[in-house]
């Protein structure tokens, strides 16, 4: 019985000339080796992100309605060597093969396997890379002086917030009117009894 083949194709929208190409690569591909076509998926976008499309792919996958998944090139199928490892480990554990033309990588062999299995190797070095680039990052801000995280906007207005409160108004409309969190004027708010109460001798109300 002959195996059952999606075809995924992707382009750019400024590079969807290659279309046609990529297509007719991959069929007479498939007639090379006696495979039928069940599905044939057209994927077009700019945003390295955006592959809705090939995730209605890996959903037939999981579904076993199709054998092999073939594409023109690996970069057309993965957005990163990460990604790309973590999807053939999915797909070699639904059983399904894997098939990159350009690279000439074929899961239906064991070469090809092997290969992915090397993919996997340089997918925890590229994290490993990008941690280590992240934390030198950080390392560096923190000698300049730059302040990481979310600014803490609450407690610059902390003054503000206790007038309001002296002034009758609810901690409700203290957040409204200075665009904060009511979680944040209400933790301001407590210390302010706790200091208060502190300065009294006795404990605070709550």
């Amino acid at each position: 019985m002959a195996l059952r083949v999606a075809l995924y194709a992707r382009v750019s929208t400024h590079d969807q000339q290659t279309l046609p190409l990529q297509l007719r690569a991959m069929k007479e591909y498939i007639k090379q080796r006696g495979w039928s076509v069940v599905e044939e998926v057209r994927e077009i976008g700019s945003g390295s992100l955006q592959r809705p499309k090939r995730e209605q792919l890996m959903k037939m996958a999981r579904q076993k309605t199709i054998d092999v998944i073939l594409v023109w090139r690996l970069d057309r199928w993965g957005r990163s060597v990460a990604d790309l490892a973590v999807n053939l480990k999915e797909l070699n554990e639904l059983g399904i093969a894997f098939v990159s033309l350009t690279e000439a990588l074929d899961l239906t062999t064991p070469s090809g396997r092997a290969m992915a299995g090397l993919l996997a190797v340089f997918a925890e070095f590229e994290r490993e890379i990008l941690r280590e680039r992240v934390m030198a990052g950080l390392a560096q801000a923190r000698t300049e002086g730059i302040q990481l995280g979310r600014p803490r906007t609450a407690f610059r207005l902390q003054r503000q917030i206790r007038e309001l409160y002296g002034q009758g108004l609810s901690k409700a409309a203290i957040a409204r009117q200075l665009n904060v969190g009511r979680t944040s004027v209400r933790r301001i708010l407590a210390i302010k009894e706790e200091v208060d109460a502190a300065t009294k001798g006795r404990k605070p109300e709550h």
